[in-house]
């Protein structure tokens, strides 16, 4: 079965837990603007992340507030700030790379920094219909004067917008853009 898919890429961000916000802002996490998935956003509150090689400045928080804290990066952001993390899917950030958030009111030094992997969100309904599982393997046809095929990752939430999860190294590999169009073979 083949199923045309919008791209959503993923810059730089993170996902922080409300102790470590507590940490680095003095008021709540607002609003700038809502993404795809149902009830997740954009914040206004943005961050430093630094190690010893290198910084980020004005990093967005995605919102809402997590039960753990998160950093995702690029492998091209990595070799930057000169550290290796895995890649990993979402929820998956024990034991990765340690990466320093700083704002104005202080700083937190965490283990929490990952890769993402590829992945297309569903809701169960949209993965019954497709005939797919959380965390199956599917691949994603890419056209385009640099076209290819990829694997991406299922990921099944209850409210899970339709839609695939690049980070920007690929994106930029095959040229793509938000809102770019691509081919699930299932």
């Amino acid at each position: 079965m083949e199923i045309e898919v919008s791209i959503g890429i993923s810059a730089r961000h993170l996902h922080l837990n409300k102790e470590t916000y507590a940490k680095l802002f003095d008021h709540e996490l607002t609003v700038k603007n809502y993404l795809n998935q149902v009830g997740q956003f954009a914040a206004n509150e943005t961050v430093t992340l630094l190690t010893s090689k290198g910084k980020f400045e004005n990093v967005r928080i995605i919102g809402p507030l997590r039960d753990y804290n998160q950093i995702e990066i690029s492998a091209s952001d990595a070799r930057f700030l000169g550290i290796e993390p895995p890649v990993r899917r979402s929820g998956e950030v024990f034991k990765a790379a340690l990466i320093t958030i700083e704002t104005s009111k202080g700083s937190v030094t965490l283990d929490n920094c990952i890769i993402a992997n590829r992945h297309v969100h569903m809701n169960p309904q949209k993965a019954e219909e497709l005939k797919v599982v959380n965390k199956e393997i599917v691949s994603l046809k890419l056209a385009g004067e640099k076209s290819g095929v990829i694997d991406v990752e299922v990921t099944v939430t209850d409210n899970g917008y339709f839609e695939v999860h690049l980070d920007t190294d690929d994106a930029n590999a095959f040229l793509l853009q938000n809102g770019s169009k691509g081919i699930l073979k299932i």
